[in-house]
């Protein structure tokens, strides 16, 4: 093997390990981004459907309260406007389940909500004449805080989940620069020994071989060097060997 494909080799060997370092590590990181940002999409679009639902059952609560105190066509209005808002928000976060265990939080929601709006949907309509204050603090209240509850576990579970994507973001980060650490070192472990052979099979024998013309020159010594490798340097060697020989 020539001097010229040694060191070549040498060069594209180190290049190869560096450039399957950064592909590897791109490919981690390009998978990690994607994959994560798909899941906190899902996390936030269930954790905003919460949000608005629990705006919606607080206006629906002030708007019990609205009506209670004589002001039933503002009250009425406000009502179904927060039911609106709420059914929006629920329609959400049934299409969005992604978690193990958030389709029964889901139904919990739609059970609760459905014996809280029982509760006000025909005294709220003026069906008939039941809705005092004690009703809605015996009765209406605590279905509210029953259905708000389990909107607030909705949110907690995609909160909770949202943490742990972070979490395991920094892990697999980690992991995808490992690739990068290890082809590094390989490669800086590799150039040491790129630069032994360099020395050992290039630059020694250069030295040899000068140090055996300055020998045959100044003190007439025979040119005795050898070369193992079978190479350039080999055949320059022989060269300067029958060159010294004839003078």
């Amino acid at each position: 093997m020539g001097i010229r494909t040694k060191v070549l080799s040498g060069f594209l060997i180190l290049a190869c390990m560096l450039f399957l370092a950064g592909v590897w590590s791109v490919h981690e990181l390009t998978t990690i981004g994607s994959s994560v940002q798909g899941l906190l999409d899902d996390n936030y679009k269930s954790v905003n459907a919460a949000r608005i639902m629990i705006e919606a059952l607080e206006r629906e609560d002030s708007a019990i309260l609205l009506t209670r105190s004589g002001n039933g066509a503002e009250g009425r209005k406000i009502m179904e406007s927060a039911d609106i808002s709420f059914q929006e928000g629920f329609r959400i976060a049934q299409e969005n389940i992604t978690i193990p265990g958030e389709s029964a939080y889901v139904e919990q929601i739609k059970d609760a909500y459905r014996e809280f709006k029982d509760l006000w949907i025909k005294p709220i309509s003026g069906n008939f004449s039941k809705g005092s204050l004690e009703w809605y603090f015996d009765e209406i209240h605590p279905k509210f805080l029953v259905v708000k509850s389990n909107v607030e576990k909705l949110m907690s579970l995609n909160d909770t989940e949202m943490y742990q994507t972070a979490s395991n973001l920094k892990n697999r980060a980690h992991r995808a620069v490992m690739p990068g650490i290890v082809a590094l070192v390989a490669a800086l472990v590799f150039s040491f020994l790129f630069n032994y052979f360099v020395n050992y099979y290039l630059v020694g024998p250069i030295i040899r071989i000068t140090a055996g013309i300055q020998a045959f020159i100044k003190n007439g010594e025979p040119f005795a060097v050898r070369i193992e490798t079978d190479d350039e340097l080999r055949s320059l060697t022989t060269s300067i060997r029958e060159l010294a020989e004839r003078h």
